[in-house]
């Protein structure tokens, strides 16, 4: 079964979003959060599998609250709330630990796959909603080399940068001629190297140390 914590401030969405929830056989949502404050206490008690978070809440906001709660609760996973008009938050969301976002406008059928994505261990990283984000905002803060990325191997480096442009592991698979499997083991190879959580702060990593650049 997997555990849900919603927060959000407005009532009606709450209610929205567990009552899409708690349909599926699957998943319960064990509790609910008014602000960023209030979530990151029923993360503590509850443990949830998956944090629904909204951005803008009062208190504690989304992005300090999803920090704390990742910081404090690193098997806990986040997915960011949030419509284009705060692409600059989510960004700053990722970089604090989320493991994906959601657009509020999202069908019931998404919501729930997507609860599903990243309760499995995978990230919420849709390639249309990435590249966006990532064309606007990435290239704001100064490159830095994040320890380890010295000892990728040419390969990994090259998962990597594909990872960055938001292609599937199939995707990868397919551009670089190889299995589907093997792609998989080149992630998590990174993913450990880099000390990185998901895919997601591995799109972040990449374009931080320059090595992925908007468009490129």
């Amino acid at each position: 079964m997997i555990r849900v914590l919603v927060a959000d401030d407005q009532a009606m969405v709450r209610s929205g979003l567990r009552l899409i929830l708690e349909g599926e056989d699957d998943i319960v949502v064990v509790a609910e959060a008014a602000n960023g404050e209030e979530a990151v206490r029923l993360a503590r008690r509850e443990r949830p599998d998956v944090i629904l978070m909204d951005v803008r809440m009062p208190v504690m906001d989304g992005l300090e609250s999803t920090g704390r709660i990742t910081h404090e609760l690193p098997e806990a996973r986040v997915i960011v709330l949030t419509t284009f008009d705060l692409d600059d938050y989510v960004y700053g969301a990722l970089r604090s630990g989320a493991s994906g976002f959601l657009l509020k406008d999202a069908g019931g059928d998404q919501l729930v796959e997507a609860v599903r994505v990243v309760a499995s261990g995978d990230a919420l990283i849709a390639p249309s909603v990435t590249k966006r984000l990532i064309s606007e905002f990435v290239g704001r803060p100064e490159t830095t080399e994040p320890k380890g990325l010295d000892t990728l191997t040419e390969r990994e480096l090259e998962v990597l940068r594909l990872i960055a442009k938001g292609l599937s592991n199939l995707e990868i698979s397919e551009q670089l001629f190889v299995s589907e499997t093997t792609v998989k083991t080149h992630v998590s190879h990174i993913l450990t190297k880099l000390n990185l959580r998901d895919r997601v702060q591995a799109v972040v990593t990449a374009y931080e140390s320059g090595m992925a650049t908007p468009g490129g």
